[in-house]
């Protein structure tokens, strides 16, 4: 008998949405938003973006989570890696009794029938599935429907023999689950981080160049065989879903210049493909954040979510061209009103910054990545009150 595969609930979320609501809801947050995104506390004017926090991805997957731990009280309950990156939210799962195959506490090869395994909201490789699904585990999987949707367009591109070049991180959960997915489905694919790489591969495709030297640049972003020479005369452009939209858009145009370039009009449009994957609510927090700084002058954005946020880092990034911002995974970073502790962007740890909070009447921009729960944000508003 295969083993049982949930994707669609556990029948249990009437008896989960208490327990979820004490958790991660906030009154706060939901009289700040019929208040008109605007909050005053004492000298400082805070503004939220109309677009941030949980998104339905998210809070469908910690739904799933809470779910399991409920429908199986009396067997272990494992999770992958990190259900999402929010370390507040990962912690509240530890809390409920799921182990972490991350933690390195519990191994895959000591799993069997007798575990309920569930899968992050990223999605697995198609290797680990296997592997699960062969253990005969009990499978609950969360994986978004906009990562299914990028799944579907490489396949798509590797049945009709096109290389998938993803403009995501190479390391990251949900990258190497789409990677996977174009392997199995007999294509290749290149991972690039950004427009440098991008445009490191568009020039070979324009003109050639140095082959050996191209596959050790890029040995840990592309598939096993990868032949420059063979796999870049046909390319598909996706992404990983939480990346900055307006560059994966540059992107897709630098490598359709370079089909253009080496092949010409006709030859381009054979060989050049290329779906938009940002998921809409990726994109609607980085929208939401354009529209808050073109509305209101702002003296400084706070940006909160986990270190590790695709979605949440792209937000300060956005964020920092424009106003002074400070990325914060919780309320503690507000140190006091003289210092806060925080990641700047591209950093790769958090630093503390003094004289962070100016004197006098302060206008505060406030948001949060897809993966930060409200009653975080409501924290984080009430210890800013705390600071005015």
């Amino acid at each position: 008998m295969p083993p049982l595969i949930f994707r669609k609930g556990l029948d249990l979320k009437h008896e989960v949405a208490g327990v979820l609501t004490e958790s991660y809801h906030s009154d706060l947050v939901d009289a700040i938003r019929q208040a008109g995104y605007t909050y005053s506390a004492g000298r400082l004017t805070i503004h939220l973006a109309r677009e941030f926090g949980f998104c339905y991805g998210v809070d469908r997957a910690v739904d799933y989570a809470y779910q399991a731990r409920r429908r199986f009280p009396d067997r272990h309950v494992h999770l992958t890696g990190e259900i999402i990156h929010n370390p507040h939210v990962n912690d509240q799962l530890r809390a409920q009794g799921i182990r972490f195959l991350s933690d390195g506490d519990h191994a895959l090869d000591d799993l069997g029938p007798a575990d309920v395994v569930i899968l992050p909201a990223f999605g697995v490789t198609v290797e680990l599935l296997a592997s699960l699904q062969a253990r005969g585990c009990t499978l609950v999987d969360t994986t978004c429907g906009s990562v299914l949707n990028v799944w579907k367009n490489v396949t798509r591109y590797a049945e009709d023999g096109f290389t998938s070049i993803i403009h995501g991180k190479y390391w990251h959960e949900e990258t190497r689950a789409t990677a996977s997915q174009a392997v199995q489905a007999g294509g290749h694919y290149l991972v690039v981080l950004d427009r440098h790489e991008a445009a490191a591969a568009c020039d070979y495709i324009r003109s050639g160049g140095d082959r050996d030297a191209f596959i050790t640049r890029f040995e840990r972003a592309i598939s096993a065989g990868f032949d420059p020479d063979r796999d870049l005369q046909r390319a598909g452009c996706a992404n990983q879903t939480t990346m900055l939209s307006s560059e994966s858009l540059e992107i897709g145009e630098m490598f359709r210049a370079a089909m253009r370039d080496r092949y010409g009009d006709a030859g381009s449009a054979t060989r050049f493909r290329a779906f938009d994957t940002i998921c809409s609510a990726t994109q609607d927090r980085q929208d939401a954040v354009t529209a808050l700084l073109d509305e209101h002058p702002m003296d400084l954005m706070i940006v909160i979510g986990g270190l590790n946020s695709s979605n949440t880092c792209n937000l300060a990034r956005m964020c920092a061209a424009r106003v002074r911002t400070f990325h914060i995974p919780d309320p503690e970073g507000l140190l006091s009103a003289g210092e806060i502790r925080h990641k700047p962007v591209d950093a790769k740890t958090e630093v503390v910054t003094a004289g962070w909070l100016p004197d006098g009447e302060v206008a505060i921009g406030l948001t949060s990545g897809a993966s930060t729960p409200d009653n975080l944000v409501a924290a984080a508003i009430r210890r800013l009150e705390g600071l005015a």
